[in-house]
């Protein structure tokens, strides 16, 4: 399984998720999340860019609220 598909697996889990269950998950990630310890691959930040790029030139596709839950919760392709 890719990478990508694991996040995506894991964005739909955590939306859906029991609290108990997001809370337990945020106590294992707290520290990296709060010193900004995230960071991007090569590639996910070149992608990014391009898609900064497309959007500043009005070439890009952008969502709205409603649009991106739907697509989040698997209810709506991209």
């Amino acid at each position: 399984m890719t990478v990508v598909a694991i996040r995506k697996k894991l964005i739909t889990y955590v939306t859906d998720a029991e609290d108990s269950k997001v809370q337990a998950l945020y106590m294992l990630l707290e520290r990296e999340i709060e010193e900004g310890v995230f960071a991007m691959s090569d590639e996910e930040l070149q992608v990014l860019e391009m898609e900064e790029e497309l959007y500043l030139k009005g070439e890009g596709k952008s969502y709205s609220r409603e649009e991106s839950m739907q697509i989040i919760k698997g209810q709506r392709s991209f």
